[in-house]
C-alpha cells in the first residue's frame, strides 16, 4: 500500500492502538500530539489522510479542519475525525467544516481499518 497517514491525537494509549492497526495494515503512520501546531506539520509533509481528534492541546480539531479546509495545498486531504464526544452538534459542526468521516471513541479496529481503507482508495 505505501500510504501516509498522520495521526493528530494527545492521548497515547489511542495513538499508540491506531499506529499499531495501520501499521500492521501496511500504512506509514506519522503522529503529532499538539494542536498549536498541527497545521505546520501537515503542510510540511501532507498525508494521505488524517486522523484527528477533537479535543488537542493548543487549538481544538475544529480549528485544525477549518484552516485545512481554507488552504488550497491542503483542503483536499481527507480528514477521518475522532472524539469522545459524539453530541450530534460536534458531528454537525465537523461536516459544516468538511469533515471526510466522523468516529466516535471507543472504536473498534476493524472500524478503524475500513474507514481508512474507503477514505484512501486506491
Amino acid at each position: 500500500m505505501g500510504k501516509r497517514v498522520l495521526v493528530i491525537e494527545d492521548e497515547p494509549n489511542i495513538i499508540e492502538a491506531i499506529s499499531f492497526i495501520l501499521s500492521r495494515d501496511g500504512w506509514t503512520v506519522h503522529t503529532h500530539a499538539d494542536g498549536e501546531t498541527a497545521n505546520n506539520k501537515i503542510k510540511a509533509m501532507p498525508p494521505d489522510l488524517i486522523i484527528l481528534d477533537v479535543m488537542l492541546p493548543g487549538k481544538s480539531g475544529f480549528d485544525i479542519l477549518r484552516d485545512l479546509r481554507a488552504d488550497g495545498e491542503t483542503h483536499e486531504i481527507p480528514v477521518l475525525m475522532l472524539t469522545a464526544r459524539g453530541q450530534t452538534r460536534d458531528r454537525e459542526m465537523a461536516e459544516r467544516l468538511g469533515v471526510t468521516q466522523f468516529m466516535t471513541k471507543p472504536f473498534s479496529n476493524a472500524e478503524v481499518i475500513e474507514s481508512v481503507r474507503t477514505l484512501v482508495a486506491d
